[in-house]
């Protein structure tokens, strides 16, 4: 059984290097791309502190389709351009967002959801899926976390 749970009070930078190897761990030599995802939703869920969503959501036929994710029940479909995750996946660009209620055309798959962060995931120069990160709190997520989440976007774009 795997147990990644981080030390309490460990540095955010050595949080993200732990994750980042542990999701490199779970992922390496496995082909399917809904168990990899599934596990690094997982792993996301266990390691990251006051999170409340933590999962995927796949591009298919021009919208995005919820995948797999640790949390309440989503939104299973969203529009390109539509709301965060929508906006990460039309843009190609990482959205950092300390409060939602302020963000044009925000989706509230769930009213405790106070700030987010959604990080696209590219192959070959094209948004495949997107990470989506939920937080409780008003701007949980800072240019760190981006960074984090973006490095391990890069991580998977091969393995999902």
């Amino acid at each position: 059984m795997y147990d990644f749970r981080p030390a309490p009070g460990l540095p955010k930078a050595d949080l993200y290097r732990d994750l980042l190897q542990a999701a490199d761990a779970l992922t390496s030599g496995e082909s399917d791309g809904v168990a990899n995802m599934a596990n690094v939703a997982a792993l996301l869920w266990e390691m990251l502190p006051d999170v409340n969503w933590t999962g995927f959501y796949r591009l298919l036929d021009g919208e995005l389709v919820l995948g797999p994710f640790a949390g309440r029940p989503a939104c299973i479909r969203i529009a390109l351009g539509v709301g965060v995750c929508g906006a990460a996946a039309a843009s190609g660009e990482t959205q950092l967002v300390a409060d939602v209620h302020a963000f044009p055309g925000h989706i509230a798959c769930d009213a405790q959801t106070k700030s987010e962060l959604v990080v696209p995931v590219m192959r070959q120069g094209r948004v495949i899926a997107v990470i989506d990160l939920d937080s409780p709190l008003p701007a949980r997520f800072d240019a760190e976390d981006a960074a984090a989440m973006e490095q391990l976007a890069a991580l998977l774009s091969d393995r999902i």
